[in-house]
């Protein structure tokens, strides 16, 4: 059988590194790098820091979530006995429902790797205050970085071509994200 033919080309690697470019803040503690948003699909992969003390509201996982946490600790509030450390890869089903908490006594933050399907529909004292899915996170980065809080970082996102933002030409400077 010979080879197949190439469909998708592409002039370079599509990789993006995170210790190249700095994190968007997030809610209150937490800095998000964007890697990968597919608002089509419902796809958000991010590489996310999470500073001591910090505890994110009550969520609904509406599918999957798939976290290595690379450093610090963090457990959900109801799973005191089960923290996640340096190391531990956690696999969430769709229909979980907890909050993310770091001790306020952590030695450093809590660092991790997440690929997240649908969203993450959110809870404040029981009541619904807002849903974070792949276009919720853009719109969020988009925003702070118009106010100046962060560099543009690259990230990809699913479109007609695959070229990152640092192959696009003069020209097209304004491109906000790499399409892959």
């Amino acid at each position: 059988m010979p080879m197949p033919k190439i469909v998708t080309h592409q002039a370079r690697l599509l990789t993006v590194n995170v210790n190249e470019q700095g994190g968007v803040p997030g809610l209150p503690g937490v800095t998000l790098t964007p890697l990968f948003l597919d608002r089509e699909n419902g796809v958000w992969v991010l590489y996310a820091k999470f500073e001591p003390g910090t505890t994110l509201p009550t969520h609904f996982h509406t599918g999957t979530v798939h976290f290595l946490t690379t450093r610090g600790i963090w457990n959900y509030v109801e799973y005191p006995d089960d923290p996640q450390t340096a190391g531990s890869y956690l696999y969430e089903p769709g229909g979980s429902v907890h909050p993310f908490s770091v001790p306020a006594d952590a030695a450093e933050p809590a660092e991790g790797f997440m690929v997240v399907h649908g969203a993450n529909i959110n809870f404040v004292d029981g009541e619904y205050h807002s849903i974070a899915d792949a276009g919720a996170i853009e719109e969020g980065i988009l925003r702070a970085v118009a106010k100046g809080l962060a560099p543009m970082p690259k990230y990809f996102r699913p479109g007609a071509a695959a070229v990152s933002t640092a192959q696009a030409s003069a020209g097209a400077s304004e491109a906000l994200v790499a399409e892959a």
